[in-house]
């Protein structure tokens, strides 16, 4: 999981994944690595979108992505120490993730706390959340819509920056994430079902 502010301090002066009124995109062809880039204005684009066939079945992949420490587990920038929360059920429901943005080495922000706030989960279809830091949410969505797939399961992950605050979109370079992030996280996400799942 992705749990970054923008490149910029934190509010009071402010992050993210994503808001709850996103729409998913449609799917990727099985097999199909490669990102998209939805059009999101005038010359923009505010959504990226990666898809990996994961060998394994969807409640596989699932149980990484509902589980908190699973999102540190599969991160690939670096930034998420840990978690602390229960397993997510439902939209609304809230962990927090233990950040460290010298990772990056970007913005000078140090250790700091985010809460992840479910947007959208479907057991075994997609799980959706933004990001809120001291108490602000940023209008960012991240998730990952699944489908099954003759040799396992289609997992697409999505970042969506459409809704984010026009006051952020001046102030930070969006994506806040970039594709190549996005597919390594995909890459990782299959090793972590393959060892929880002969665990």
């Amino acid at each position: 999981m992705n749990t970054d502010t923008p490149s910029t301090q934190l509010p009071d002066d402010s992050r993210t994944e994503q808001s709850d009124t996103a729409t998913p995109g449609a799917p990727g062809q099985p097999g199909d690595r490669s990102a998209t880039e939805t059009p999101g204005g005038a010359g923009a684009t505010e959504r990226l979108e990666v898809s990996r066939l994961i060998p394994a079945p969807a409640g596989a992949v699932f149980a990484v992505l509902t589980d908190p420490q699973g999102h540190v587990d599969i991160d690939a920038s670096g930034m998420l120490l840990d978690a602390e929360g229960e397993r997510v059920e439902r939209p609304g429901d809230r962990f927090v993730v233990h950040m460290d943005r010298e990772a990056l080495g970007d913005v000078p922000l140090g250790k700091y706390d985010v809460e992840v706030v479910i947007t959208a989960l479907i057991p075994d279809e997609e799980i959706a959340w933004t990001v809120e830091a001291r108490g602000q949410q940023f209008g960012h969505i991240y998730g990952y819509r699944l489908h099954p797939a003759e040799a396992g399961t289609l997992v697409t992950s999505y970042y969506d920056w459409s809704a984010a605050d026009a006051e952020w979109k001046a102030r930070v370079t969006f994506p806040v994430i970039p594709e190549s992030a996005l597919k390594a996280t995909l890459g990782i996400l299959e090793r972590t079902v393959r060892r929880r799942s002969a665990g």
